[in-house]
């Protein structure tokens, strides 16, 4: 997979900045992307081995920037807080194409026995918690670095400019801190040179090894934090009548946000998902106590039923809440908007990932929530 997704980013970029002409420069680059295989995939098992959390990637930018400035890269640290950009002129005029990768881990246990196995602990929001590569960033990372000095050992022949981003917190900022893509946007990472286009993958445990998938327009959802914060009120555990009881409110609740997408979303138009993926309240098991906080997120692949999830999940949250005598506070914050491929770039891009992948190792996917 690795091999076929480092191919696919080279010629992705040098048939950019032919527009889509014959490229003289398809074998050699192919050449230089198999002598590259172990180097990349060194890179990939010591970023998993050795991951960092959103905003906190110190170590994995001090490796990326390294490598990029002993080839000779214009490169710019510290952007986006942890962030990496480097800049690669051509020898021949033509556009500014980037090439993006994200490097951060997550919050997650790595359960597998691989000898590069992650056994990396952190600080998440207060928490300690292990940390992991669990969707494919250590690869990102890598094929890009690989990429990037493929590219410079032929950039006489290039045509106009590559910028290579490596973006921090793509898996979202810590609570109470900004980064990921829109804070290098701020920042201007897409300005002097001003990028015309911008070409990023995805490793995918779903695709069989060898095979490539792409999808024109909304591809991945929009990302959206849930907080709901349920007050109720305490009582002893063996008397619930004199009190609000926020767990099993918050159970109500739960339900009740089944049914914004099972019937209040119009699924013919685009699929959505909302989900709670934590809960939290009490400190004693005979004690009803005063609050339940939950934690979830909010997909969607149409930003007016994005909108619409929004309005339906406030009015459920609190109609429920109430029902039961308690109080919902709903907090919706939007942090990732939709992945969308431009239909055009796309339509250009597609015989170069066939002739990449080859023609029955090619499909086009659904989209992903």
């Amino acid at each position: 997979m690795m091999k076929i997704s480092f191919l696919i980013f080279s010629i992705i970029s040098t048939t950019l900045l032919s527009f889509g002409q014959p490229n003289p420069l398809k074998a050699k680059l192919d050449q230089k992307a198999e002598e590259m295989k172990e180097k990349v995939t060194t890179w990939r098992r010591d970023f998993h081995q050795n991951p960092e959390l959103s905003n906190r990637e110190f170590k994995t930018a001090e490796k990326i920037a390294k490598h990029l400035q002993l080839l000779g890269l214009e490169v710019k640290t510290n952007v986006a807080k942890t962030g990496v950009v480097a800049i690669l002129k051509g020898g021949k005029p033509g556009p500014c194409i980037a090439l993006r990768a994200d490097i951060d881990g997550l919050p997650v246990k790595e359960r597998g026995d691989l000898a590069f196995k992650s056994n990396a602990k952190s600080e998440y929001n207060g928490e300690q918690v292990s940390v992991m590569h669990a969707c494919g960033h250590d690869a990102h990372t890598a094929i890009l670095m690989g990429v990037a000095e493929v590219l410079t050992s032929v950039k006489s022949e290039l045509k106009g400019t590559i910028k290579f981003i490596f973006q921090p917190a793509e898996e979202g900022a810590p609570v109470g801190e900004r980064g990921g893509a829109s804070l290098m946007i701020d920042e201007g990472v897409l300005e002097n040179p001003k990028v015309e286009a911008i070409f990023g993958l995805h490793i995918k445990a779903e695709v069989e090894v060898g095979k490539l998938c792409y999808r024109p327009g909304g591809f991945m959802a929009s990302s959206d934090l849930l907080m709901i914060k349920i007050r109720g009120k305490q009582s002893h555990g063996a008397n619930p009548w004199q009190g609000v009881d926020p767990i099993v409110t918050s159970a109500q609740v739960i339900n009740g946000l089944q049914t914004v997408v099972s019937r209040q979303a119009d699924v013919t138009k685009a699929a959505a998902v909302v989900t709670i993926g934590k809960i939290e309240g009490g400190v004693r098991f005979n004690i009803i106590p005063e609050e339940v906080t939950m934690a979830g997120t909010i997909r969607s692949l149409d930003p007016e039923e994005q909108d619409r999830l929004h309005e339906n999940i406030k009015r459920t949250a609190i109609n429920v809440a109430e029902s039961q005598g308690a109080l919902a506070d709903v907090t919706i914050t939007k942090t990732n908007p939709i992945t969308y491929n431009d239909p055009k770039l796309s339509a250009m891009m597609e015989p170069t990932l066939i002739e990449a992948a080859g023609k029955d190792n090619f499909f086009i996917s659904v989209a992903n929530a």
